[in-house]
């Protein structure tokens, strides 16, 4: 995988690229990136998947008018079909046939990744004032599993639902988290971005930041990732 901080600003700057401007990109925009990042999706993959995206928008956009590009979020898709291109050729023709079980999309899959998230926030041994939240957050896993499981779901739409939730989960360990633990962790983000200080802007260093400090506090209290990205595939 690519250095941390250099596999964000690849990204980013592929994008803006396409899309013709410098627009920043969201808070969820990074979150996207990180979930991808942490799951090992190739950065090839991922500029491949951009690239294919604002092809398909460029060319409906020669024949009527469709809104710009505003957000990562939209290559989501074509993110996931590369990915998928790039492991069938690294296993040959007959993967093709197994696309399904390859690609771990399907509406069972999916059910079994929320569920299983649902089980690892109503288990964490997290400090009482956590503990309603993340009560909260496995039902809604729950009920978005029966979903998927009754109908297929919008996998753009679902993503988004769960890096809501997943803020909202950030929101909470950082509240309870001591100060001392939340300025360790800001100094470790610190040193690993100094590097790079010079080639990005100030909103970026601070996007990556929190990035950075989410990560480690999803590692300190073992919680999962909520992202279909972190499904377990078999």
């Amino acid at each position: 995988m690519e250095n941390y901080f250099n596999y964000f600003t690849e990204i980013e700057e592929h994008f803006q690229q396409r899309r013709g401007s410098l627009l920043m990109l969201s808070t969820l925009d990074w979150a996207l990136i990180e979930t991808w990042r942490e799951a090992g999706v190739p950065l090839g993959a991922v500029l491949r998947g951009i690239d294919e995206a604002f092809d398909k928008h460029d060319a409906r956009k020669q024949k009527v008018r469709v809104r710009k590009v505003n957000g990562l979020a939209y290559c989501t898709q074509e993110v996931m079909k590369a990915v998928e291109q790039m492991q069938e050729a690294a296993v040959g023709s007959g993967a093709t046939a197994h696309r399904e079980s390859t690609s771990g999309f399907d509406q069972e899959s999916i059910a079994e990744h929320l569920e299983h998230c649902a089980r690892e926030l109503l288990g964490a041994q997290v400090i009482e004032s956590c503990a309603a939240a993340l009560a909260a957050l496995s039902a809604r896993l729950q009920q978005l599993a029966e979903a998927a499981r009754e109908a297929e779901p919008n996998l753009e739409e679902l993503e988004r639902t769960l890096t809501v939730m997943e803020e909202k989960l950030f929101a909470v360990l950082t509240s309870s988290a001591s100060e001392a633990d939340l300025v360790e962790l800001r100094e470790q983000a610190a040193h690993e971005l100094a590097p790079y200080r010079g080639k990005m802007q100030a909103l970026q260093i601070r996007q990556v930041e929190h990035q950075f400090l989410h990560k480690r506090l999803l590692e300190t209290y073992k919680l999962p990732r909520l992202s279909l990205f972190y499904m377990r595939q078999e």
